[in-house]
């Protein structure tokens, strides 16, 4: 036998017991987190792979502490939630990635409530009776958009497809070309609209459509006319579109009903709050829409889902369909929904209580301070690996909303000090691998901090001190 040999059989003889593994200060802690059963069978674990290290002449820990703590290490990383928060400092407001809306502590804590108890979800108290669910917003929802009535789904994709399969299955949609949207992740008209079971029927061009495009279309198998808001896209210049109160006329007069889908969707003027006007609900349902479908974890800033509103007669028809029991929301979903929506009722404190606008109207001012007083937290971690620059950068509400509006910001630009691209994708990953994640962009040779979604100065600079380069730097 070789030294080397004999040497690597020593240290496999040396490997402690499973049983004298399991008496050590970390063995002990994690079976009183994770139970004795885990943490047996992680002993066991690290203990196979030490052996196979050995084997390999590669370093392993070898005596019983050490086997303990790479087991509690083991088990602690499974144990971490794959659903993780993180700093969004991507530049993108309403990330779908990363979730989209922040809920307002107000929904935070109606979901919370919904969660620890039984509550009244489908039972009116009032009569002992079974109740409706969507009861618990459907009043606010016709206050806040002047409809006559209102449903809930679970998102905005699920009401389209409803309310295609309800009011128009086996007859003709008409939609004007430019309209015929993707919105990601598989989402296109065409597509949901013959999974609905509705004829598309294309009217006008890309970039031009009028009414006599639509008035040619209608025939006795019309359903609907379909109006789609092109919220995360826009066609400039030699254009034409039909006015949502102009395709109402219309369709009146046809007597067919018009669907608008607004996509996004806001309660609110932002205009009022300093940024570019968007269609609001209650400014289509009053041009005459008799559906409309929006969303509700985009600018409206809450969880997901998708609001159905408008006339009694086909909200009726549209619960009615067996679809919907499979579209539903759940209790928690619901409780954090009538928060949100009552946020609505109180305008002047709307953009401090309401996370997604708090976030959209914040101050290039107060970012450039917060900017001031993060760079040198950042500079001391990095120390002379990395430059820390302030750089004034434009970030996006984001879920293809207001694709076009872009908002003064301000980032933290760290730039490699060699210039290597291989060190940035380093610090990039190593950020992510932190506590809590830390997610950027990479732009012009540099990755890119936007603070304009960091609210929590404390919770970063804490978790800096854990930022550790793949190379042992940092």
């Amino acid at each position: 036998m070789s030294g080397s040999s004999a040497a690597d059989a020593s240290a496999l003889r040396r490997l402690p017991a499973v049983d004298q593994v399991l008496k050590c200060s970390p063995a002990l802690l994690g079976a009183e987190r994770h139970g004795r059963a885990a943490v047996t069978e992680a002993v066991r674990a690290a203990l196979e792979a030490a052996r196979a290290a050995l084997r390999a002449g590669a370093p392993a820990p070898a005596d019983a502490e050490g086997i303990a703590a790479a087991a509690l290490a083991a088990l602690e990383a499974e144990a971490r939630p794959s659903l993780r928060p993180v700093f969004n400092l991507t530049g993108t407001v309403l990330h779908t990635n990363l979730g989209r809306a922040v809920l307002a502590e107000e929904a935070i804590a109606a979901a919370t409530a919904a969660m620890r108890s039984a509550v009244a979800l489908e039972f009116d108290l009032e009569t002992g009776k079974r109740g409706e669910r969507d009861d618990h917003v459907r009043d606010l929802l016709c206050r806040l958009t002047g409809a006559q009535d209102a449903t809930v789904v679970n998102n905005n994709a699920a009401a389209v497809l409803l309310v295609l399969n309800t009011l128009a299955a086996g007859k003709d949609s008409i939609v004007s070309r430019g309209e015929l949207i993707e919105i990601g992740g598989a989402f296109r008209m065409p597509d949901i609209m013959a999974r609905a079971g509705t004829r598309l029927v294309e009217v006008g061009t890309t970039n031009r459509t009028h009414p006599k495009d639509y008035l040619g279309a209608i025939t006795p198998e019309t359903g609907l006319l379909v109006k789609v808001h092109t919220s995360n896209y826009r066609i400039e210049g030699f254009t034409a579109e039909v006015s949502p109160r102009d395709l109402a006329a219309l369709a009146h007069e046809a007597k067919v009903p018009l669907f608008h889908d607004l996509g996004s969707g806001t309660l609110a003027d932002l205009a009022a709050y300093g940024l570019i006007h968007e269609p609001t609900v209650r400014e289509t349902v009053a041009e005459g829409a008799d559906i409309v479908t929006f969303s509700g974890d985009k600018l409206l800033g809450g969880p997901q889902a998708g609001f159905i509103v408008g006339r009694r007669d086909l909200i009726a028809a549209i619960n009615r369909n067996p679809m919907k029991r499979a579209l539903r929301v759940d209790k928690i979903r619901l409780a954090a929904l009538e928060a949100t929506l009552k946020l609505y009722a109180d305008p002047d404190r709307l953009a401090a209580r309401l996370p997604t606008l708090r976030l959209l109207t914040r101050g290039a001012a107060d970012l450039a301070a917060l900017a001031q007083r993060m760079a040198p937290v950042l500079a001391a971690r990095l120390g002379k690996a990395f430059a820390v620059e302030l750089r004034a950068c434009k970030s996006q509400i984001g879920s293809g909303a207001l694709p076009l509006e872009t908002l003064a910001s301000t980032a933290l630009a760290l730039v490699p000090a060699d210039g290597s691209g291989r060190r940035l994708a380093m610090l990039a990953d190593a950020l992510r691998r932190l506590p809590v994640p830390i997610i950027g962009r990479v732009e012009d040779q540099a990755l890119l901090l936007d603070l304009r979604c960091l609210e929590d100065e404390a919770g970063f600079a804490a978790g800096l001190a854990h930022l550790e380069l793949s190379d042992g730097t940092v």
